[in-house]
């Protein structure tokens, strides 16, 4: 079929209806960030036979839904309508949500059905609910959609909501007045819906030290206690205020009103060091551990350590690149810890396994080129550092998208085991990059040179399917989350059985011995690590501006490429305001 993909950004759910339809061999041109006259211009050349849109905040033209079908996935159950269902679905606790796929008509949300799917809902945020429940729910969807239209003459049924299985409604958009938290009036689990419906964005509103301020990433604390809206403790770039009857983590901020710092989301903590001296908020409580919020955290199970390293959005900052490798060394060297651990097993976050350097930190540094060589040799430390695991098994889980640095960053374990339908973006370019990593080194060691120097020029999205079928990854397992974990387990106990581990580690220090007698590997780095650093420190390289771009998520600029299909960046200005100090969060 011709098929036009419509998505008002190039989101992860764009990226894997994008990669699916290719596998299903359809005729696909893409359109981002809807551009009524391009858009006509596509369609009226294209011809599609419908148009698919995974995550759209536009209204169509009349004129275009009228003259083509276009499909719509809306995060909600039956009936249920409004730009914030699924906000309004996490404040209120609903056990039960779905998606539904309907038809473009004269009122949002209200087209025909194609089909809906629910699912049970997780105490987790909306982007991460979006990964996973929402994703699987509409790529069904959207294929079921697809067979139904080319050889079912499928009819979809009109929205009735006297039908006794709608049991949604038409809800407005939410308001951060709907939102907003009064710390002295309710609970903690209120609070963290509140906080889970609003991620990543708009956040909600607060204010500190005068200072208003978005909040996002909230985590519950079992055991810290104190007057309700006070932060009573800061720790790895989070804090925690206290609640009602508990406390919450804030894993992230961002103020508008700082002259000396951008208007964008970073680390909790980098924020309250401009609008707070933290040494005046008295801070004496201690973190118990583990804690909540440790971002990095060691599971044993027998000689396997399941490393999980859950960082905001899957950015690595300078200092969790050092962390992470710390972990990394004391695991493989520090016995009196761990044990004998002999497999090591990089599980990644919640919602992201790793997507390279953290671009909105090094934004926000005074001096942005130096902050990103400080961040691009912190992560290639850590990627030697598995690299560099002569006696140990090492192993990527990734459970969940990857990309440029990250993605390179798992490839360079002995095995990556990825789950279906996880989405891979393994190049640098679309940001002005050439990249590092040991890219050079790692991926032709994987796919050959030829398919590395493809993946690196187009920086086109790949699928799990399709990483398996070039050598990204060497094992394929089920895209539901459970079963992934527990296939995951049995595999890495079954190595012990089937696998004679010094025999194994005796060979991988051979081939890494005669790798590195053919090319050093710092000899790698070194070639690499040059041309990034003239990308830096060049103020004319598109880097910076493609980095401003992805930053602020503002559009300057929208080009028609490639047969009509519509490719857009975005950038902002930075906005510089007057700001004072406070120690509560009201």
């Amino acid at each position: 079929m011709k098929i036009i993909i419509l998505s008002s950004a190039f989101s992860g759910l764009a990226q894997r209806f994008l990669t699916e339809l290719n596998q299903l061999n359809h005729n696909i041109e893409q359109h981002y960030d809807l551009n009524e006259d391009v858009l006509r211009h596509q369609v009226k050349t294209f011809k599609p036979d419908v148009i698919v849109c995974p995550f759209l905040t536009q209204r169509i033209p009349d004129d275009i839904w009228r003259t083509c079908p276009c499909l719509i996935v809306h995060p909600g159950i039956e009936g249920d309508c409004g730009p914030s269902s699924l906000d309004w679905a996490i404040s209120a606790g609903k056990t039960e949500w779905g998606v539904t796929l309907l038809q473009a008509g004269e009122k949002f949300d209200s087209g025909d059905i194609w089909g809906t799917r629910t699912f049970a809902m997780r105490t987790a945020s909306k982007t991460s609910l979006y990964k996973r429940e929402v994703t699987e729910a509409a790529v069904e969807l959207i294929k079921q959609a697809l067979v139904d239209m080319e050889f079912n003459n499928f009819v979809p049924r009109t929205l009735d909501y006297n039908a006794p299985h709608v049991k949604g409604c038409d809800r407005p958009p939410m308001k951060q007045t709907d939102r907003s938290i009064v710390w002295e009036d309710i609970t903690t689990d209120e609070v963290l819906r509140r906080l889970n419906g609003a991620d990543s964005r708009p956040g909600i509103c607060g204010v500190i030290n005068g200072y208003q301020v978005n909040m996002y990433g909230g985590i519950a604390e079992p055991d810290l206690r104190g007057t309700p809206g006070d932060i009573i403790a800061i720790h790895n770039d989070a804090f925690c205020c206290a609640c009602k009857d508990g406390a919450v983590w804030i894993k992230q901020l961002k103020c508008s009103q700082l002259d000396n710092l951008a208007p964008i989301k970073l680390p909790a903590n980098i924020i309250l060091e401009k609008i707070c001296t933290l040494a005046q908020l008295s801070i004496t409580q201690c973190i118990s551990s583990p804690s909540p919020i440790d971002d990095i955290r060691v599971e044993l199970q027998g000689n396997n350590a399941y490393v999980y390293f859950n960082f905001y959005n899957g950015a690595f900052n300078t200092r969790q690149c050092i962390a992470l490798k710390n972990i990394l060394f004391t695991l493989k060297n520090d016995k009196s810890q761990y044990g004998d651990v002999q497999k090591i097993i990089l599980m990644g976050g919640v919602d992201f396994w790793s997507n390279g350097i953290h671009l909105n930190c090094i934004e926000a540094a005074d001096d942005p080129a130096l902050e990103s060589w400080n961040n691009i040799n912190a992560i290639d430390d850590l990627v030697r550092e598995i690299i560099e695991s002569p006696n140990h098994i090492t192993i990527a889980a990734l459970r969940n998208n990857a990309g440029a640095g990250g993605a390179v960053m798992a490839m360079a374990c002995d095995e990556v085991i990825i789950r279906k339908g996880v989405v891979l973006n393994p190049h640098y370019q679309s940001m002005g990059l050439y990249g590092s990593e040991y890219w050079t080194y790692i991926l032709p060691g994987r796919v050959g040179e030829a398919n590395s120097l493809n993946i690196m020029k187009q920086c086109q999205p790949m699928l799990a399917d399709e990483a398996i079928n070039i050598g990204v990854a060497d094992m394929m397992f089920e895209e539901n989350w459970d079963r992934y974990h527990r296939q995951l387990t049995a595999h890495c106990r079954q190595l012990d059985q089937s696998v004679n581990i010094k025999e194994y580690l005796s060979k991988k220090k051979q081939s890494r011995a005669r790798d590195e007698a053919n090319k050093p590997l710092e000899h790698y780095r070194h070639e690499e690590l040059a041309k990034m650093k003239k990308t830096f420190y060049d103020p004319a390289s598109s880097y910076h501006e493609k980095r401003m771009a992805f930053v602020y998520k503002k559009k300057i600029k929208s080009l028609q490429v490639d047969n009509g299909k519509e490719l857009c960046a975005q950038a902002a200005l930075r906005k510089h305001k007057e700001s004072s100090l406070d120690i509560a969060i009201t």
